[in-house]
């Protein structure tokens, strides 16, 4: 979902006159999320808990439909995709950033298969599919058009180390709680993004921006 809701600030305050609204299972995401546009000025942006397989929301609502790193996390990708183009107004665009492991063919070797199976795991992720599938089942709703699905990994895989150097400058939250079982959780929390990034770096996984626009 939109987590804390950053990208939903940032649309926020680059469409000033629209009406945002971030989706999340956790009640916490969203009091968090609707404190830190309080304090961003944003009147235009609200958050509510609800699933992104099953939205509350009427067909053909919103003239924009942006998932940001949630694809990953969904157990349905076909009913995912699905959701947001009944929600999305004709005309509407669909724009969809998520994390993809590469196509098949070529079959992926057994040491691919073991990272992937690391990196489903270390972070409770059901399973990733590829760009292409995702092109593929937008194609397949009927009502989407235009699909585009490109790879954006060189344009944030130095995220990945980023957030590691994040927490080595400023270590102090971690440092004043002592709390081994915290301690533990970090450096594992390390280990997952450095194979992450390398996982990308590689081309065993890719950053999809799969793009596309509802029939008119």
């Amino acid at each position: 979902g939109c987590g804390f809701g950053g990208t939903s600030r940032h649309l926020a305050a680059t469409f000033p006159s629209a009406e945002v609204v971030g989706i999340t299972l956790s009640e916490r995401q969203v009091v968090r999320g609707t404190e830190l546009a309080k304090e961003c000025g944003l009147g235009n942006v609200r958050f509510q808990v609800m699933d992104a397989l099953a939205m509350e929301f009427g067909d053909a609502e919103f003239d924009l439909v942006w998932a940001c790193e949630s694809g990953e996390h969904m157990p349905d990708k076909e009913k995912y995709v699905q959701e947001m183009a009944r929600v999305l107004k004709p005309g509407g665009t669909m724009a969809v950033a998520t994390w993809c492991q590469r196509q098949d063919p070529p079959a992926f070797t057994e040491g691919e298969l073991a990272e992937l199976d690391y990196l489903y795991k270390e972070w409770s992720h059901p399973f990733f599919i590829s760009k292409e599938k995702y092109a593929r089942i937008m194609g397949e709703v009927g009502s989407l058009k235009s699909v585009v699905a490109e790879d954006w990994a060189k344009n944030t895989i130095d995220s990945w180390r980023h957030s590691i150097w994040v927490g080595v400058v400023d270590p102090w939250i971690v440092i004043l709680k002592f709390n081994p079982r915290i301690w533990i959780k970090v450096i594992r929390e390390i280990v997952c993004l450095e194979r992450m990034h390398r996982a990308f770096a590689s081309g065993l996984m890719e950053y999809g921006m799969i793009k596309s626009v509802k029939a008119a």
